[in-house]
């Protein structure tokens, strides 16, 4: 998504020199969200984006695994020789952790039985796609938002569904506690096993080996533990890693390499709005820097003084599991105080996060409205009467001091 929608936005603000776009993957560009429900369902065969390459004179090079990075040649090295370039656009994303022992790397066949997964491709999920389609009794382990979300699609599939999470609630490291809870109890109504507190010690051709010796007796192992920037190539290249092997970008998207870019699931950025440096996995970050990098790249080259487009977005994304519509704006680890709209064991309510009294970040499920109105009032840093905001009667938009 991030690279394509930076070569697009090239085009619409003005770029007329050549525009290449690599890719490692032999597919057309396609988009990932529906891989965990439609794709994964057999409800879609695919969902390549609706970009006319040809028209807008993208070079598209399928199937290229770019290796390496010479900045100071200005070359980019693949496995098919070297390319050079003028202006360079790092849009890598990001990678699946894989379980450890478990036999799932990325690209790799799996040799323990049952077949473990992991859910990042299209060929990721068609290759799960009958799976589902068996009913197959299958194990999940990661209980975060793809964990989440598949669970929802295998349940929908008719499969007996347990999904083991090593922390002792589920979203353990996207959310508070308290906040987070409350989120378990889906699992059940949803017909699905959360086991918590429970660490994969062994897969093998007997099920999935737990730490306390429980064994669980399944055809198919789905891993979602998380996701790691896919940033292994860079090494030697100079470009600047943040601790969490981000490309550390600077507030315009800039790395340290002179006229390298980078954007997307690959990329770290300072966010001056919350005093930290901000890596964002989700879809709205790969639509929303692109149209920065291309406004940089394009200011840079037609203005003699561009002072540059700073990128300070309020995070954004959404999930859909166990029947709700789960949105979140903003960061919370610096908010002091947390404010609830209705009632957690209810099926439609909202959680505020403010510093200082200013709404900086907010949790919608089921309430699509607190969450438009909530992200346009963070973006204005905007303060809340905490009485009026506890009530999820009164728009939060009639809630501002």
């Amino acid at each position: 998504m991030a690279g394509v929608q930076t070569a697009v936005a090239l085009r619409e603000q003005g770029w007329t020199g050549e525009i290449v776009l690599l890719g490692a993957e032999p597919h057309q560009p396609y988009d990932r969200p529906p891989l965990s429900k439609a794709v994964l369902l057999g409800k879609a065969e695919g969902s390549t984006l609706d970009v006319d390459f040809a028209g807008l004179g993208i070079g598209l090079r399928l199937g290229v695994q770019v290796t390496g990075l010479r900045p100071d040649k200005r070359l980019v090295e693949t496995a098919t020789g070297q390319l050079p370039y003028d202006v360079l656009v790092i849009a890598t994303g990001a990678e699946p952790i894989p379980l450890p022992g478990g036999e799932a790397e990325p690209g790799a066949e799996p040799r323990a039985e049952p077949r473990v997964h992991l859910l990042r491709t299209l060929d990721d999920a068609e290759r799960l796609r009958p799976v589902l389609a068996r009913q197959r009794e299958i194990a999940v382990v990661g209980a975060g938002w793809i964990g989440a979300e598949f669970a929802t699609a295998a349940r929908e599939a008719g499969c007996a569904v347990t999904v083991v999470e090593a922390a002792d609630r589920p979203l353990a490291g996207a959310l508070p506690a308290e906040v987070a809870a409350p989120m378990a109890a889906w699992y059940a109504d949803y017909g699905a096993r959360l086991v918590t507190g429970a660490r994969v010690a062994a897969v093998d051709e007997n099920g999935l080996l737990l730490g306390d010796g429980t064994r669980l007796r399944v055809g198919a192992v789905v891993v979602g533990i998380g996701a790691r920037p896919a940033t292994d190539w860079l090494a030697g290249s100079g470009v600047e890693l943040a601790g969490d092997r981000s490309v550390a970008a600077d507030d315009r998207l800039r790395t340290s390499a002179p006229d390298v870019y980078a954007v997307g699931d690959c990329a770290s950025f300072p966010s001056a709005r919350y005093g930290t440096r901000l890596l964002v996995h989700h879809w709205d970050n790969a639509l929303q820097g692109p149209r920065t990098v291309a406004a940089n790249v394009v200011g840079s080259r037609t203005a003699a003084h561009f002072p540059g487009v700073v990128y300070d977005p309020v995070p954004y994304f959404w999930s859909e599991q166990f029947g709700r519509f789960v949105q979140y704006a903003g960061h919370h680890s610096e908010a002091d105080e947390l404010v609830w709209r209705g009632d957690p064991a209810g099926a439609a309510w909202s959680v505020c996060w403010l510093r200082e009294g200013a709404l900086v970040a907010l949790l919608a499920v089921g309430r699509p409205r607190d969450l438009a109105q909530g992200r346009k009032l963070i973006e204005r840093g905007a303060w809340l009467d905490r009485t009026r905001a506890e009530d999820p009667s009164v728009p939060l938009k009639s809630a501002v001091l």
